[in-house]
């Protein structure tokens, strides 16, 4: 399969995941400029993390008017796999195709470290390679990372199985001390109504080789892989 990763002035995790999908998980993947509106010939979109526009007015909310995004938003449309990475998940929020909204840390500090998250559900195009409840070690790096939506939002996404990632400690218990920056109900990760965009503050990319400290992203990555291959995803 082919993976289209944008990229945005600012991004900086592209390569990295480039890398992951590819040069790991031996994959085709190409790079889309911002200003491209054609998505054509690829299975799955990652807008990976950085610091789109340099994170001017908010995370992600000049990003989501460059010309890809319309692309993005047909090609979600289409049911096809869109995952939204960091900044990637800040613009997919932005851009409607997520609810809610990502703050500033609840400390007010930019966090770069490992966290631990707890698999919700495995029955997404996401996490179909990951065991229920199993806890994944993959890393934080965001100052504006603390997701947040009223209480009406929040409680659909809980009814409806949304929340696909929860920060949480090793054992997988659910804990305040697990959240890396207050997120509501330690949320780290969310998926879309129709199920194929999923996004997460975490960096799966970061934890593809266990020479990084974690191969655990490439569960994540490979469910993708998994559901594009098996004609449960266009």
């Amino acid at each position: 399969m082919r993976f289209g990763i944008l990229v945005f002035p600012g991004t900086w995790s592209d390569t990295d995941c480039h890398y992951s999908v590819s040069g790991v998980l031996g994959q085709e993947a190409g790079y889309v400029w911002h200003k491209s509106a054609d998505l054509t010939g690829y299975d799955a979109v990652i807008v990976p993390g950085g610091f789109s526009y340099g994170d001017y007015l908010r995370a992600g909310a000049i990003a989501r008017f460059s010309p890809v995004m319309a692309a993005v938003q047909d090609f979600a449309a289409g049911g096809r796999p869109v995952i939204g990475i960091c900044n990637g998940f800040q613009i997919l929020c932005e851009a409607g195709l997520l609810p809610g909204a990502l703050r500033r840390n609840g400390h007010l500090q930019y966090r770069c470290q490992w966290t631990h998250l707890r698999t919700e559900r495995v029955d997404t195009p996401f996490s179909s390679r990951c065991r229920t409840a199993q806890p994944l070690a993959v890393p934080v790096s965001h100052g504006e990372g603390s997701y947040y939506a009223d209480d009406a939002t929040v409680a659909q996404l809980e009814e409806q199985g949304r929340v696909l990632f929860r920060y949480c400690e090793a054992d997988g218990s659910v804990t305040e001390a697990a959240n890396p920056n207050g997120s509501v109900a330690n949320i780290a990760g969310i998926i879309s109504e129709g199920g194929n965009v999923l996004g997460m503050m975490p960096h799966p990319e970061r934890s593809c080789e266990p020479l990084l400290g974690s191969d655990d992203g490439n569960l994540i990555f490979g469910s993708i892989i998994d559901a594009v291959a098996g004609g449960t995803l266009r």
